[in-house]
């Protein structure tokens, strides 16, 4: 089936009963979509999260209230969609017998991602249920089953090779005839016990879903028409872009735009994939096609920021003129499963940012990891700085064009500026800065690039 279409939906397109109602006419009103991907609703893998550390400070009646929220707001959806509540019931069962396993619980991650995986599980059961309802051809499936990963709980990585050969058996043949509604962000290692990709996963779900199946396109369905120039949150004047290459979307998924997983377009580009971002509220307003290659390259096609980065910076007078320092650095980086984003060196330190959502579901700090610190120490002094946003310009030959930096810098006088990168990509420019001075500097470096193009195109 090579006009398969993977949609996904996102947790505020099943966020409300009228949402789910949304989602299920985009589904119905294109008979090539035959697989669809949800996020938890809205709110509730924090709410599970909420339950995880109650249930660590060990207050059980906070966790038992919390979680009485989380069901009773699943049993409401249900009613609102005219369902028996009794299609929850399973579910919520299987939570509470989790959450009686707590304190028995050897591995507080491996129990963590199975947690967590109850809030695409109740989701997709609500809203697989809707869907058969107005259109008989519907089946329900566990992504555990096909979404294969290593045991690296809370970021694990998927295995495509094996992801493929279980889609290829248990799905395809499933394609011609139904339309399968499955869980984004949770998967499973070979010996079955639940993982989860990583906060956002959903959208790499579906890429991993698309690459699998050999899907013709990916549609990622969220409360935004398209990806934009900026967050218009921040800058009232960004704009949509109808089309982004791979490598641009790439960049600005990795340097935070929200509106991707960083991951997702990585199975797309093995696959030539397009992929389209549209709203579900809007799917008449279009969107953005993201396409292996488009025409219009601008020098800065949008800006992307990311909070919640941490700078280290490690210094030892025995970098001076030796070799094998960096890779002890890393090494013990690696060891504690950490991936660095920037880098700049001097003759004694090293500065590097390590991205605070990608250290797994649990939300703990750089600053908390004594074991890291203290791997650390035993050869370097070492230096947190938290609460930091890498702010990056995302366009095209950055690197190969005079001025770049001095319009940027221009730009942003008189904010301090805490690392600079630049010369890896042509992509991309990126810097470090002090999260409170961020929305200022985005709004300088979208009217100096951004909006400043747009005034000389229209006189011309």
């Amino acid at each position: 089936m090579n006009d398969l279409i993977i949609a996904k939906f996102g947790g505020t397109s099943m966020g409300t009963a009228e949402a789910m109602r949304q989602s299920a006419r985009i589904v119905i009103a294109d008979n090539r979509i035959r697989v669809v991907v949800v996020s938890a609703t809205s709110g509730t893998t924090n709410a599970l999260l909420k339950v995880y550390h109650d249930l660590c400070a060990c207050d059980t009646v906070s966790a038992d209230q919390a979680f009485k929220k989380i069901e009773d707001r699943h049993r409401t959806m249900c009613h609102a969609l005219e369902l028996d509540s009794s299609a929850v019931d399973e579910l919520i069962v299987a939570a509470q017998n989790h959450m009686s396993l707590f304190s028995a619980s050897e591995n507080r991650e491996v129990w963590l991602d199975a947690w967590l995986s109850f809030g695409e599980r109740l989701a997709s059961r609500i809203f697989g249920k809707m869907l058969f309802h107005l259109k008989n051809n519907v089946t329900e499936a566990d992504a555990r089953s096909f979404i294969i990963t290593d045991e690296v709980f809370g970021k694990a990585e998927p295995q495509p090779d094996r992801i493929k050969t279980a889609c290829l058996k248990k799905l395809l043949p499933l394609c011609s005839e139904q339309i399968i509604v499955t869980q984004g962000f949770i998967g499973a290692t070979t010996d079955g016990r639940t993982t989860t990709l990583g906060r956002g996963g959903s959208d790499y779900s579906a890429a991993l879903l698309g690459e699998a199946l050999s899907a013709k396109e990916v549609l990622i369905w969220t409360d935004v028409p398209g990806i934009f120039t900026m967050d218009p949150n921040l800058v009232p004047a960004a704009q949509t872009i109808p089309k982004i290459s791979f490598s641009e979307a790439a960049e600005l998924a990795n340097f935070g735009a929200k509106v991707l997983h960083p991951a997702t377009l990585w199975p797309a580009i093995r696959k030539g994939i397009h992929v389209f971002v549209g709203s579900t509220f809007e799917p008449e307003a279009g969107g953005t096609w993201i396409e292996p290659d488009v025409n219009d390259k601008p020098l800065v096609r949008a800006i992307a920021m990311r909070k919640h980065q941490t700078l280290i910076t490690v210094s030892s007078l025995r970098m001076l003129n030796t070799h094998g320092f960096l890779a002890k650095m890393f090494g013990v980086l690696a060891d504690h499963k950490l991936s660095v984003d920037l880098v700049t060196t001097s003759e004694v330190s090293v500065a590097l940012t390590i991205d605070g959502t990608s250290l797994g579901s649990s939300g703990e700090k750089i600053s908390e990891k004594q074991e890291l610190l203290q791997d650390l120490r035993r050869f370097a002094d070492v230096a947190i700085e938290e609460n930091l946003t890498l702010i990056a310009l995302v366009g095209n030959n950055l690197q190969q064009t005079p001025g770049i930096a001095a319009r940027t810098f221009d730009a942003i006088a008189g904010l301090n500026v805490r690392l600079i990168c630049q010369g890896a990509s042509s992509y991309n420019m990126c810097f470090l800065m002090h999260q409170s001075d961020a929305p200022q500097a985005v709004s300088a470096l979208h009217r100096a690039f951004i909006e400043s193009e747009v005034v000389c195109l229209k006189s011309a």
